[in-house]
């Protein structure tokens, strides 16, 4: 794209399209996120599942691990068949019909084991949907900018507050259906949500993004996709949804012994094949420093991630449990809490994106390495406070409720930790990727946030194996605060070293 075209707030007029759908497909994910936990532990009187803490931070953990595993897939296929924009389209639709099978498991009256299967039918489209979605998306806008034009990273930033004005909106809308009325509106909410954000798609992208995301093979004249591209989709929707439900259906008569087997047969499968896909699409020694560079990042990413992601499981609960959230005769829904993250987002990215340019200009703009650093400080600090609130809440005899500003304190810290590394990270992907394989690396990237959400869901479970094993009390937001502390360390002694290995890339 020409760096002349400073349609939308000065970048580029595809960022307008790119920022509005995914903000459509993040309130669609934020909404039934906001609900997950919650309606996982609500009894079954109130058309909940009535489970335990443990095992819906579990299930919890595994969905939102599975989440940021399938973009590998979604981004190799558009690498080498797809491209980016079908992609979008099969992963739009196939979350939706998603949200609309968790709707479905939420209304009360069938048997519990029929509600099951039609609720983990639901998360596992979700999943693979998110898949195809995810990758392709932050690609697209890496696309629209050069490598080195100034305004990639605050464009990424500018692209992240979509992002959280969905993840606000979603909590005042799908929360208050589902907490308030019957889960079911809630993930119905969701399902509507990512359907506007696909036909926003379709109205926007023919006009504003050129040849950006088209198959690898398309002609140079396509600026859309055609006839046979969109029946593409139409199968690949149909195969992805009509698939999990044949594969649920299949795997309960599975013996326990090929049900823990598969899983690792299909990881080594897929490791070896991406392992494969990076040599070849790699060209130099230049790039292979580029690739480590990403692939160390992504490492830390992981623990960051393991703290911030307490958002949806223990701060969830900590706000529907140990907060007060009365206001006169108004009890604040837990859910709505959620959303605190996503409007510091929405206030504080355009502020970041104009310090970064400011920066830039001076020539202090840090590097991206450095950048990452400070945001691992920043989630130590906010997790060191937020062990403070829950001393206060659970040091007495009794529990005691806690004022709110604790949580919105420790989400406005997280929230600038947050602004340091996500949207740095997805600029810098798409800045240090080789050309080939780009969107493969944007699925590795978001692996590292797969981990992440799995090792947050289980936090509280191993921080509590530890207190077991050594005879003293310990507190999980203790625990992530000295994990996270300890890797914004090394990540400030790395950082040299790892900024002169993105040769010459800033």
């Amino acid at each position: 794209m020409s760096n002349q075209d400073k349609g939308f707030f000065g970048h580029p007029m595809g960022l307008s399209t790119l920022f509005a759908t995914e903000m459509w497909e993040r309130f669609s994910y934020y909404g039934m996120r906001a609900l997950l936990v919650l309606f996982l532990t609500a009894e079954l009187a109130t058309g909940g599942f009535g489970l335990d803490r443990e095992a819906a931070f579990t299930i919890y953990g595994i969905f939102t691990g599975l989440v940021y595993v399938t973009p590998l897939l979604g981004g190799v296929l558009a690498d080498k068949v797809l491209g980016q924009r079908m992609t979008i389209y099969i992963g739009g639709l196939t979350m939706a019909v998603g949200q609309f099978l968790l709707s479905a498991a939420a209304i009360g009256g069938d048997a519990m084991e029929t509600r099951q299967f039609w609720f983990y039918a639901g998360l596992g489209v979700l999943i693979l949907g998110n898949g195809f979605f995810k990758p392709n998306i932050s690609t697209m806008v890496g696309d629209l900018y050069d490598n080195n034009d100034p305004r990639k990273d605050g464009g990424f930033t500018i692209f992240y507050m979509g992002i959280n004005l969905g993840a606000f909106l979603s909590p005042f809308v799908a929360g208050y259906l589902g907490e308030q009325i019957s889960w079911e509106y809630g993930y119905l909410a969701s399902g509507l949500g990512m359907l506007i954000g696909v036909v926003w798609f379709l109205v926007r992208s023919e006009k504003t993004l050129g040849r950006i995301g088209l198959p690898p093979k398309a002609d140079e004249s396509r600026t859309k996709l055609n006839a046979v591209d969109w029946t593409k989709v139409g199968i690949y929707t149909a195969v992805l949804v009509f698939g999990v439900i044949g594969f649920m259906q299949g795997w309960n008569a599975l013996s326990e012994g090929a049900q823990s087997t598969i899983p690792k047969v299909v990881g080594a499968i897929g490791g070896i094949y991406l392992t494969i896909s990076i040599v070849r699409g790699v060209e130099s020694k230049e790039q292979w420093a580029r690739v480590a560079v990403i692939l160390i990042l992504a490492f830390f990413n992981i623990f960051f991630w393991v703290g911030f992601e307490q958002a949806g499981t223990t701060f969830n609960l900590f706000a529907a449990d140990n907060t007060n959230r009365m206001i006169g005769s108004f009890e604040i829904p837990a859910s709505w809490f959620q959303a605190i993250n996503a409007i510091f987002i929405v206030l504080l990215a355009p502020v970041f994106s104009i310090l970064w340019l400011k920066l830039d200009k001076l020539k202090l703009n840090p590097k991206t390495p450095f950048k990452f650093g400070w945001g691992m400080l920043l989630l130590a600090v906010g997790a060191a406070v937020m062990a403070v609130a829950d001393g206060i809440s659970n040091g007495g005899e009794s529990m005691q409720l806690v004022s709110p500003l604790w949580l919105t304190a420790v989400y406005l810290i997280f929230t600038m930790g947050e602004l340091c590394i996500s949207p740095i990270g997805l600029s810098m992907v798409t800045k240090l990727a080789p050309p080939k394989l780009v969107s493969t690396l944007m699925g590795v990237w978001m692996f590292s946030f797969a981990a992440g959400n799995m090792g947050a869901s289980q936090m509280e479970k191993f921080s509590a194996s530890v207190e077991a094993s050594i005879g003293q009390p310990v507190n999980v937001f203790w625990f992530v605060a000295v994990i996270t502390g300890v890797a914004s360390v090394l990540l400030f002694i790395l950082s040299p070293w790892l900024s002169k290995m993105m040769k010459g890339i800033n």
